[in-house]
Protein backbone atom coordinates (compact mmCIF):
# COMPACT_ATOMS: atom_id res chain seq x y z
CA UNK A 1 0.00 0.00 0.00
CA UNK A 2 1.19 3.49 -0.86
CA UNK A 3 -0.01 6.13 1.64
CA UNK A 4 -0.21 9.43 -0.18
CA UNK A 5 -2.46 11.20 2.33
CA UNK A 6 -1.50 10.44 5.94
CA UNK A 7 -3.85 10.88 8.87
CA UNK A 8 -4.46 14.58 9.50
CA UNK A 9 -3.26 15.75 6.08
CA UNK A 10 -5.36 18.08 3.94
CA UNK A 11 -6.83 17.44 0.51
CA UNK A 12 -4.61 19.10 -2.13
CA UNK A 13 -7.48 20.89 -3.93
CA UNK A 14 -9.84 21.32 -0.97
CA UNK A 15 -7.76 22.34 2.08
CA UNK A 16 -10.81 22.36 4.37
CA UNK A 17 -11.01 18.57 3.96
CA UNK A 18 -8.83 16.65 6.42
CA UNK A 19 -8.12 12.92 6.21
CA UNK A 20 -9.16 11.10 9.42
CA UNK A 21 -7.15 7.94 8.64
CA UNK A 22 -4.22 7.09 6.34
CA UNK A 23 -5.44 7.06 2.74
CA UNK A 24 -3.70 5.65 -0.29
CA UNK A 25 -3.84 2.95 -2.89
CA UNK A 26 -2.66 -0.50 -3.88
CA UNK A 27 -0.06 0.13 -6.56
CA UNK A 28 -0.76 -1.87 -9.71
CA UNK A 29 -4.24 -3.05 -8.63
CA UNK A 30 -6.79 -1.47 -10.97
CA UNK A 31 -10.08 -0.01 -9.79
CA UNK A 32 -13.25 0.80 -11.71
CA UNK A 33 -12.08 4.37 -12.46
CA UNK A 34 -8.93 3.13 -14.19
CA UNK A 35 -6.62 4.21 -11.37
CA UNK A 36 -5.16 2.14 -8.57
CA UNK A 37 -7.49 0.67 -5.94
CA UNK A 38 -8.05 3.11 -3.04
CA UNK A 39 -7.45 2.03 0.54
CA UNK A 40 -8.13 3.45 3.99
CA UNK A 41 -5.59 2.08 6.52
CA UNK A 42 -6.58 2.29 10.16
CA UNK A 43 -4.60 2.05 13.38
CA UNK A 44 -5.07 -1.63 14.21
CA UNK A 45 -1.84 -3.64 14.22
CA UNK A 46 -3.24 -6.20 11.79
CA UNK A 47 -4.10 -4.89 8.30
CA UNK A 48 -7.06 -7.26 7.93
CA UNK A 49 -9.87 -6.30 5.57
CA UNK A 50 -12.69 -5.03 7.83
CA UNK A 51 -14.97 -3.88 5.02
CA UNK A 52 -15.40 -1.70 1.99
CA UNK A 53 -16.89 1.70 1.37
CA UNK A 54 -18.83 2.31 -1.85
CA UNK A 55 -18.86 5.99 -2.76
CA UNK A 56 -20.82 8.15 -5.17
CA UNK A 57 -19.42 11.59 -6.06
CA UNK A 58 -21.72 13.95 -7.97
CA UNK A 59 -18.92 16.47 -8.63
CA UNK A 60 -16.62 13.91 -10.24
CA UNK A 61 -19.64 12.05 -11.63
CA UNK A 62 -18.29 8.68 -10.57
CA UNK A 63 -18.54 5.92 -8.02
CA UNK A 64 -15.77 3.91 -6.43
CA UNK A 65 -15.09 1.05 -4.04
CA UNK A 66 -12.42 1.59 -1.38
CA UNK A 67 -10.95 -1.03 0.96
CA UNK A 68 -10.98 -0.60 4.75
CA UNK A 69 -7.88 -2.25 6.23
CA UNK A 70 -7.16 -2.48 9.96
CA UNK A 71 -9.77 0.13 10.88
CA UNK A 72 -11.42 0.42 14.28
CA UNK A 73 -15.18 1.01 14.55
CA UNK A 74 -14.49 4.68 15.28
CA UNK A 75 -12.25 4.98 12.23
CA UNK A 76 -14.90 3.37 10.00
CA UNK A 77 -17.43 5.91 11.31
CA UNK A 78 -14.99 8.79 10.61
CA UNK A 79 -14.43 7.49 7.06
CA UNK A 80 -18.19 7.27 6.55
CA UNK A 81 -18.55 10.91 7.68
CA UNK A 82 -15.67 11.87 5.36
CA UNK A 83 -17.58 10.49 2.37
CA UNK A 84 -20.94 11.98 3.35
CA UNK A 85 -21.52 15.62 2.37
CA UNK A 86 -23.52 17.66 -0.13
CA UNK A 87 -21.62 16.14 -3.08
CA UNK A 88 -20.79 12.64 -1.87
CA UNK A 89 -22.60 9.73 -0.33
CA UNK A 90 -21.48 6.27 0.65
CA UNK A 91 -22.45 2.88 1.90
CA UNK A 92 -20.16 0.98 4.26
CA UNK A 93 -20.20 -2.80 4.04
CA UNK A 94 -18.52 -4.38 7.03
CA UNK A 95 -16.96 -7.79 6.92
CA UNK A 96 -18.51 -10.14 9.49
CA UNK A 97 -16.36 -10.80 12.54
CA UNK A 98 -14.70 -14.17 12.62
CA UNK A 99 -15.65 -16.53 15.43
Amino acid sequence: MVVDRPTGSRHPRYPSIQYPVDYGYLDGVASSDGGDLDVWRGSLASPDLVGIVCTSDSLKRDSEVKLLLGCTDGEVQAIERFHTNEYMSCIVLRRPLRA
